[in-house]
């Protein structure tokens, strides 16, 4: 090979070599900074190697080393773009080394050994919802209902979450709809419908205790609906409006008897002057001439009839 090609062939691979030497570099200091040091090792032994084949090979610049330098500048571009893995401000990584559980990688950007000897799964932290389906209840008093709700949970450890269940979200929801079941089941229908909140609560507990030991947190569950029978409803409706009729009976029954309080009240004052109740009725025949059809009866007092009938007695002696 002419010189001049040789030349220009080495300080080809110099600038190259140079710029995925401080690439490597970078990427070290990354590993160290975040104490990776497993990789950090692996990253330097695998550097010096390199940058001595890279130096062995430029020394002795001939077409056989030229080709070995060629591959050399391809290396990077193999090795270091599989170690990289960038985890996202709400995730954790779960990272396993040969199959074997080795740690938690944390948001950021992360260097993981490539070629499958790492694994990393990914795992969400913010809140999840699930809509648990409807579900067929018989509650205490025999009373089939419908009820469907709503979970809310999060992970809190994603190792537990990955390790001791294989799909925690469906774990989740078939458990949050066996507890529903279970729970309601337990309670009649009026203490569903007039106690959920603290039906909800109780659920809560019990879902959260269940899935404690997948590293799951359940804040809330909320009972969205509970949809009774047709002839149930129309019961219901029953029994509401004979409520209110028993509620206006007892009502009236109660103005009726303070209505005859008073009456009796003023029947006392007026008995005391006998002259009140005249006018009583004095005041009365105005309301009762403003018909225009009206009979107007005037009371005679018993007292009266006694008058005559005792007169018609004397007359009846003296004869």
């Amino acid at each position: 090979m002419d010189a001049s090609v040789i030349s220009i062939l080495s300080t080809v691979f110099i600038g190259v070599f140079a710029i995925e030497g401080i690439w490597w570099i970078v990427w070290m200091a990354i590993a160290a900074s975040r104490k990776i040091m497993a990789n950090f090792y692996f990253m330097l032994v695998t550097f010096v190697i390199w940058c001595g084949l890279d130096i062995y090979a430029v020394i002795n610049m001939n077409v056989n080393f030229a080709v070995i330098g060629i591959v050399l500048v391809i290396i990077p571009f193999i090795i270091l773009p599989g170690m990289v893995k960038i985890i996202t401000e709400y995730q954790r990584g779960v990272l396993f080394r040969f199959g074997k559980l080795s740690g938690l990688l944390g948001p950021g950007f992360n260097v993981i050994f490539p070629f499958g000897i790492d694994r990393v799964i990914k795992v969400d932290l913010r809140t999840f919802t699930i809509d648990v389906a409807k579900q067929e209840v018989i509650t205490k008093d025999n009373v089939p209902v419908n009820v469907d709700a709503v979970v809310y949970f999060n992970v809190f450890d994603p190792i537990l979450a990955i390790t001791k269940v294989a799909n925690y979200t469906q774990s989740t929801t078939l458990l949050g709809q066996t507890i529903l079941r279970s729970i309601l089941g337990q309670h009649e229908l009026d203490e569903m419908l007039a106690k959920r909140a603290e039906l909800n609560e109780k659920l809560r507990e019990l879902l959260d205790e269940a899935t404690d030991p997948w590293g799951i947190k359940v804040t809330a569950v909320e009972i969205k609906s509970i949809e009774l029978p047709d002839t149930m409803k129309r019961a219901m409706a029953k029994q509401a409006e004979a409520e209110r009729e028993r509620r206006a009976k007892v009502i009236f029954a109660d103005g009726e008897f303070q209505a005859s309080q008073k009456l009796k009240e003023a029947a006392a004052v007026i008995s005391t002057e006998p002259a009140a109740l005249q006018l009583r009725y004095l005041q009365t025949l105005p309301e009762i001439a403003a018909e225009k059809n009206s009979t107007i009866l005037f009371p005679i007092p018993i007292e009266l009839f006694n008058v005559f009938t005792k007169l018609v007695e004397d007359k009846k002696e003296k004869q």
